[in-house]
Order: C-alpha cells, then structure tokens, then sequence
C-alpha cells in the first residue's frame, strides 16, 4: 500500500462510516480495484482508522456524554451483544468474509433493506423525547442487531439504525443513536484488532496507518453533518438505490474478471 492509497482509503472511510453504505465494505471493494492485495495489514488498516472517525463524533457530540450517565449506561447495554459476538466470530469473519463477492452481494441486500425500511417508517413519530429516554430493552435490541454488521457489507450505520428504528426512535434519533453507539463498538474493535496484529508493524505501516486515521477524521466530519440534516428530509431509500447500483457492479466485475475473490 502506498501513501496516497492509504489517503484515499482514508476518505472512503471518513465519508461512508457513518452511512448505510457499509465502510468496510467500501474499502475492501476500492483496495481490489487500486490491486491492493489482502494481505493482514491492509485488512487491520481498514479496521484501525476507523479511530478517524470515530474522534470526530466526540469532537461533534462531546456535549451528549457531560448532560446525564444515562447515555453511557445505554450505550453499554447496546454495545454487549456485538462485543461478545465480535469477540468469539473475530477470526472467522476476517478469515472468510473480508472479500468482494460476499461485500457486493450484502450491499445488494442492505440496499433493498434500506428501500423497504424507509417507506416503513415514512412519517414515523418518535416515541422517546431524546436517544438517552431509550428502555434497556430497547438497547440491547439496537446492539442485538448492529451484530449483523459483521459481515462486511452490511454496514454499521445501517443495522444501528434499523435496530433504533425497531426500538422506536424516530429517524433522526435513530441515526444520531448509531452515531454514538460507533464510539464503544469501533474502539473496542480497532483496540482489539490493534493488539492482535500491531506487534508486526514496521514504521512505514505506522505512518500509513496515521495518514488514514487523520484523513478519515477530516472527511468524517464533513460527512456526519451532511448526514444528519438529510436523513430527516430524505429518508433512507437514496442510499438503498446507491448500494443496489454499486454492489451490482462490483459482482459482474468481480464474476467477469476474477479480481480479488
């Protein structure tokens, strides 16, 4: 992997993570194309600068976490069931799940998801005044359904925000839940990937690394903004269309030419 490589996975990240478009994905699907090979490091890279992201959500949502520990007990609950999960599938999900055709395939579903839980909850009401009102229950159903994102493709954001929407939140609230639930569900993942694999980095890897992380931090934030004020508006059903379209493409590329599968 070069710099500018690593820059552009950097932006890929930072623009898609907190989307319905599944990041990891993304990056598996654009490192094939630019012939980047599987190698261990290049899937810890897209793993590890999700921390990019992941700071500009506290730098966006810092205010949330000093108001009440109702939001950290929340987010515990709803963290527990991908941690456990994560914990006992983690060498198996990277092992033979981390490739192009099964990413194209589960952008395909997710987006049909996406079109079909956007007309569900066309003119929905919230039922809690704010994310921090949500039950335990409700919780742990969010979380319950964030394990699904796992398998590459799926798409934090997108499984988050159906869970919220499960849960009873509205849009809105739905989408600023899985915001904040990517904080403990990312660094756990990073932290744990890190430990595992960091051992072996040279100093180039580190600094690709740290050019990744600061670029998906930029874009992020840019991308969380944009989100926030669209999902209301808009809905869900855009990014359905955009992922059916991508991962289309993507599996005739990779039936058609073998690449990277």
């Amino acid at each position: 992997m070069s710099p500018i490589q690593a820059f552009i996975l950097g932006i890929i990240e930072g623009l898609t993570e907190f989307l319905p478009v599944s990041s990891t994905g993304h990056m598996i699907l654009a490192s094939a194309v630019m012939g980047i090979g599987r190698v261990e490091f290049v899937k810890t890279f897209e793993i590890a600068i999700q921390l990019g992201a992941i700071l500009s959500v506290l730098t966006l949502y810092y205010r949330r976490f000093l108001v009440s520990a109702d939001i950290y007990l929340k987010l515990t609950a709803a963290f527990l069931p991908t941690g456990v999960i994560g914990f006992l599938a983690y060498k198996t999900i990277k092992q033979y799940l981390f490739n192009p055709f099964v990413v194209s395939a589960t952008l395909i579903a997710g987006g049909i998801a996406l079109i079909v839980l956007d007309r569900w909850t066309e003119g929905r009401k919230a039922r809690f005044a704010s994310t921090e009102n949500v039950s335990f229950a409700g919780a742990l159903l969010i979380g319950t359904v964030q394990c699904f994102s796992m398998v590459p493709g799926v798409s934090r954001a997108a499984a988050a925000i159906f869970g919220g929407l499960l849960a009873g939140f509205d849009r809105k609230q739905a989408t600023e839940f899985s915001f904040l639930l990517a904080i403990p569900t990312m660094f756990a993942a990073t932290g744990y990937d890190l430990l595992k694999t960091s051992s072996h980095f040279n100093s180039g890897q580190w600094t690709l690394l740290a050019t990744g992380g600061l670029v998906a931090f930029v874009s992020a934030l840019i991308a969380v903004k944009a989100f926030i004020a669209f999902v209301p508006r808009y809905g869900f059903k855009h990014f359905g269309y955009y992922r059916i379209v991508l991962g289309a493409l993507f599996l005739v590329i990779s039936l058609t030419t073998g690449i990277s599968l």
